[in-house]
């Protein structure tokens, strides 16, 4: 058996205001080829199969297009299940036409999917709150999966019965999951894990978050989920949330986040982006490989303090989106900004830097009897580790001047 892991696609995501979803629409297509091209029997999407609660229809069109293609015609079985970023409700909206494709959508908690059978022989065998048993055409051994989507705290009242402390979360999890494992789960079978959740080693180094997602670092108002929460007779555990390739643990069984398809902000600039191909026999793991994805463009940050050499730099990476940081002594001045976003169309932020100066004027005695624009450059210069003003800004604080004493 073969099962492709992928994972938090958050199709009509921006960078700023510059559109993904051209990109998005390649590394999907990417995606769908890999699945094609090493004849897997199912594919698991890890949550946030959207960027937000109310996606555009392009990102809904692009979604269940891709889970079409993936589906193979109800051939093979697709199971996503929703992130922090998907609504639950929108997820699970067109459940009854996904299942006639073998598609599984599983918005909220302790969902228990109804049993179904495709005419390319998907078949559900058992199901349970948070379980599915699947009998696949061309393996001749089922696949159990635990799905647990995202769950924030009125999500773990409702649908987990959990109030709000710091270990109920992890406590709760750990229990259902054993709960499930003891029932349903022996070596007649593969056995698969899928969760959207914040998960480390206890004791171990905090796993590195993309920026926009660590708000949720503790999810639901508890701390992370433990490797050690995991049961036992589970095979793999297909992580959603972290946007970079990591294989959190080895143990009680390899527990993986693929990454994002596409680097999404410049804290994930230079990753190298996968999915994962799992193979698979009953009752244990035989492989796990990550595939590298090639489409999309690349982010890049760099720093520079000259700006013909950002410029020629900016030549060289024409293909790329860019975030720029450039060092001088004063403000960037517009001229200057003008240049660069000329030079490249894929700028997405300059960011300007003043250099430090070891000179110091906090201290020094300030002349009141100084013209209003003197003293201007005095007190720019004792907030600024003793730098002056740029030309420009002086050229704006006189025009400001000269309307305050037309006034």
């Amino acid at each position: 058996m073969k099962i492709l892991h992928t994972a938090d696609w958050h199709i009509g995501k921006k960078l700023d205001n510059y559109s993904r979803l051209e990109e998005q629409r390649l590394v999907l297509a990417e995606i769908c080829q890999i699945a094609e091209n090493e004849n897997v029997d199912a594919i698991v999407v890890a949550g946030d199969l959207f960027d937000n609660f109310n996606p555009s229809s392009e990102a809904t069109e692009l979604l269940y297009s891709t889970l079409h293609r993936l589906s193979a015609n109800g051939s093979r079985a697709v199971i996503a299940i929703a992130g922090n970023h998907d609504s639950p409700e929108r997820i699970q909206v067109p459940d009854a036409l996904a299942k006639v494709c073998g598609i599984i959508f599983v918005g909220f908690p302790n969902t228990e999917i109804s049993q179904f059978c495709t005419q390319a022989k998907v078949d559900i065998l058992r199901t349970a709150k948070g379980f599915i048993e699947i009998e696949l055409p061309n393996a001749n051994f089922p696949l159990r999966i635990l799905h647990t989507p995202y769950a924030n705290e009125q999500r773990l009242k409702t649908f987990l019965g959990v109030e709000d402390s710091e270990q109920a979360l992890r406590i709760h999890l750990q229990q259902h999951w054993q709960e499930l494992a003891d029932q349903y789960l022996d070596d007649a079978g593969f056995n698969l894990l899928m969760t959207h959740l914040f998960v480390m080693q206890k004791g171990g180094p905090m796993p590195e978050e993309p920026e926009e997602e660590r708000p949720i670092l503790h999810i639901g108002g508890a701390q992370a989920i433990y490797t050690e929460n995991f049961p036992n007779k589970i095979h793999y555990v297909a992580l959603g949330h972290l946007h970079r390739y990591q294989v959190v643990d080895k143990k009680p069984a390899p527990i993986i986040y693929s990454s994002s398809p596409l680097a999404y902000s410049f804290s994930e600039a230079n990753q190298t982006k996968y999915v994962v191909l799992i193979e698979a026999e009953a009752g244990k793991l035989v492989s796990y490989r990550p595939i590298e994805l090639t489409k999309g463009k690349k982010l890049r940050r760099k720093s520079f303090n000259d700006i013909d050499k950002a410029i020629e730099w900016l030549g060289e990476h024409s293909e790329d989106l860019i975030e720029l940081t450039i060092i001088s002594d004063n403000y960037l001045e517009a001229s200057d900004k003008k240049r660069l976003n000329e030079a490249h169309p894929g700028i997405i932020q300059i960011i300007p830097q003043i250099k430090k100066s070891e000179l110091s004027t906090a201290n020094a005695e300030i002349d009141l009897s100084l013209s209003m624009e003197k003293l201007f450059q005095e007190y720019f210069k004792t907030k600024n580790k003793g730098q002056e003003p740029s030309e420009g800004l002086m050229e704006v604080f006189r025009e400001v001047l000269g309307t305050e004493e037309e006034g």
